[in-house]
């Protein structure tokens, strides 16, 4: 008796206009070369095929809805009428930020049917510049923990492995832009969360300066200024240009920066010789790093000094502890004061996650005292920066302490041995760029040998957005054929 053959799937082809940059897709779009609905189509039927192997999109849209949208740009197309670069490109908006019309979870069953009448700052101006939305991306729980998980749409898995976890809480973004799910995609950060997942997806995040992209509308513009929305990108040009649609002054946001936003369209050539940049590495041992992350980041140098930068090791000259003990409050204080609310009604507090529980109750514990001499440590860093940017222009160290960790696990319990005493101490590498009120960057910085990205942060001066986005822009042009590996594509998980 003989066994029939398995049939064997033919190899999964990947749609040429997925692979395109925005900046290109918008080029062939304008030039009437593919059709604003040939996009549509194009797109949803890449992610009804590979949107299953890593959750990254939710909440997707009718299809005939989409391409009704998508027939409408066309024809103002043919009337000779843009609405921006942006112009019939698909588009997913975090799920923490508002959507009119369109479900906003914030990954919470408390939200799970929520839908707002208005878009968030963001959303509105991605829309104002032709974006179609046609969902949202995952996010954890109210965007706590760099692992993107929530009971509402499940787990948001590592687009080159599975397996593992994708990161967060921009982890829905990051993994559909690896994926080609996404040209581009918004993102939001306060402790890492457009840093750690474009490290885990190989692609660029950035952190803009506070008050460079308008976060809100909120009920408090005045007090908190730990969170900040931005730009993902698979290259440093698109990231720039989404920026330039993303900031700009709002006048109901009384902190947001005034400066012109246009600058970040234009060319990010720049001659980057005799710039330096200051090494903090493990924070003089400090930071636990999981074995080969170190040394895998400091490849990088080798790409910044053949450009004729200077990389060496700098002392922070200041404690992480010092840092850390301002950070927990800081940001207690901030997730208490958004969701105290829900935490006072016992029905709704138990169906929050136990670490939503517990910011709220830190929250609640603390004195205004405390929360003072928070600022103040915070105050002080900031002066300590200003005298390391009289010797450096830059500022570097690791995106992440582990490398993307089994999807099963909530966060990671140690590092190199080292107990982790928080839910996101894992994370505590990103809290001096998150205090800095700066710009930062990650710029994919590789893979280990098991085939798992890591990336690079990269600090700048206060406000110099561009500086850094001209920086990573010249590295980009550097750096190996590894900026250009692509994840498997096959739809079966």
């Amino acid at each position: 008796m003989t066994t029939a053959p398995t049939p064997t799937r033919a190899p999964y082809r990947l749609p040429e206009p997925v692979t395109w940059d925005a900046l290109t897709l918008s080029r062939v779009i304008h030039a009437r070369e593919l059709s604003c609905r040939e996009v549509m189509t194009t797109y949803l039927a890449h992610i009804a095929a590979c949107n299953p192997r890593v959750n990254a999109i939710v909440s997707l849209r009718d299809e005939t809805e989409l391409l009704a949208e998508a027939e409408e740009c066309d024809r103002e197309l043919a009337r000779g009428r843009s609405r921006g670069w942006l112009h019939g490109i698909p588009q997913a908006i975090k799920d923490l930020s508002a959507t009119a019309g369109l479900r906003t979870t914030l990954g919470s069953p408390l939200f799970a049917d929520q839908v707002p009448e208005h878009d968030s700052i963001m959303a509105a101006r991605m829309k104002r510049d032709g974006a179609l939305i046609i969902g949202k991306t995952n996010t954890p729980e109210f965007g706590l923990g760099s692992h993107t998980y929530n009971p509402v749409f499940g787990t948001t898995r590592n687009a080159y492995d599975p397996t593992k976890s994708a990161g967060g809480s921009s982890g829905g973004a990051a993994a559909a832009l690896a994926m080609r799910l996404l040209p581009v995609a918004d993102g939001s950060d306060m402790m890492g969360s457009l840093r750690n997942p474009a490290a885990y997806h190989n692609v660029f995040g950035l952190r803009p300066s506070f008050g460079r992209v308008p976060l809100g509308p909120l009920p408090e513009n005045f007090g908190h200024q730990l969170a900040t929305e931005g730009p993902m990108a698979r290259s440093v040009a698109d990231l720039a240009r989404l920026l330039a649609t993303q900031a700009g002054h709002d006048p109901r946001l009384p902190l947001s920066l005034t400066e012109d936003p246009t600058r970040f369209a234009g060319s990010l050539a720049r001659d980057v010789r005799g710039l330096r940049i200051g090494w903090l590495g493990d924070w003089g041992g400090h930071l636990p790093m999981e074995p080969g992350l170190l040394p895998l980041c400091e490849q990088t140098h080798a790409t910044f000094r053949d450009l004729g930068c200077a990389v060496e090791a700098a002392d922070p000259g200041f404690p992480a502890e010092r840092l850390w003990e301002a950070w927990v409050p800081l940001r207690q204080w901030m997730v208490a004061g958004n969701l105290a609310p829900l935490h006072a009604d016992p029905a709704k507090r138990e169906r929050l996650k136990p670490e939503a529980r517990w910011e709220v109750e830190g929250g609640l514990a603390r004195s205004a005292l405390e929360i003072h001499q928070a600022n103040q440590t915070r105050s002080a860093w900031h002066v300590r920066l200003l005298e390391l940017f009289e010797t450096y222009d830059f500022l570097a160290l690791p995106s992440a302490q582990v490398f993307p960790f089994p999807v099963e696990e909530h966060w990671p319990r140690e590092i190199a041995g080292r107990s982790m005493d928080t839910y996101h101490r894992w994370m505590e590498v990103v809290v001096p760029g998150s205090l800095s009120g700066g710009p930062v960057i990650s710029l994919p910085a590789g893979f280990n040998a098991a085939g798992l990205p890591m990336g690079l942060q990269l600090i700048g001066r206060p406000r110099d957005d561009l500086g850094v986005l001209q920086l990573a822009h010249a590295y980009e042009q550097a750096a190996g054929d590894w900026l250009r590996r692509l994840p498997e594509f096959s739809p079966d998980r």
